[in-house]
């Protein structure tokens, strides 16, 4: 029976601390291939955009694709980072705060780069957009590749 003005702990002496989850190395992974795939696309799209219109094109073909990886990093790494706080007992509370806090900012992020960047002269905006479309596609395609080449098991220890 354990005393009621002492909170219960997380962790005992045989369990040890709670271990990361399950999902943690494949985030990682996911994020190592989103940094390469990001580089990738930055040098494909910057060569695009010159063969259509010059420098506003290739500003327009790494602002875009930048901006595509910018957004799957933060979401990839802020769910990574929440993963952090697991053996907290607020663990649920601080996940979904640091990852819905980063959905806010990502979203804000892009209202004000649209419309910042919005009929700026040095800029080619179709080429920023087909950049910004192609890194989220190919983003989401490596989410689905990593997702399914791993092995995360599904069933857990006993909290």
């Amino acid at each position: 029976m354990s005393d009621a003005t002492q909170p219960e702990s997380q962790e005992t002496p045989e369990q040890g601390p709670r271990p990361m989850p399950a999902s943690q190395p494949v985030l990682l992974r996911a994020l190592r291939w989103g940094i390469a795939a990001t580089a990738v696309l930055m040098v494909v799209f910057a060569g695009i955009g010159w063969l259509v219109s010059g420098g506003e094109g290739v500003v327009g073909g790494l602002i875009g694709t930048a901006m595509g990886g910018f957004f799957l990093l933060l979401t990839v790494g802020s769910i990574a980072f929440a993963n952090r706080f697991v053996e907290s007992p607020s663990y649920i509370g601080i996940f979904f705060g640091i990852v819905l806090g980063c959905w806010l900012l990502k979203f804000i992020a892009f209202i004000v780069s649209v419309l910042l960047l919005r009929g700026q002269p040095w800029l080619d905006t179709q080429i920023l957009f087909f950049g910004l479309m192609a890194s989220v596609l190919v983003s989401l395609a490596l989410d689905v590749v990593v997702v399914t080449r791993s092995r995360i098991p599904i069933i857990s220890d006993p909290a």
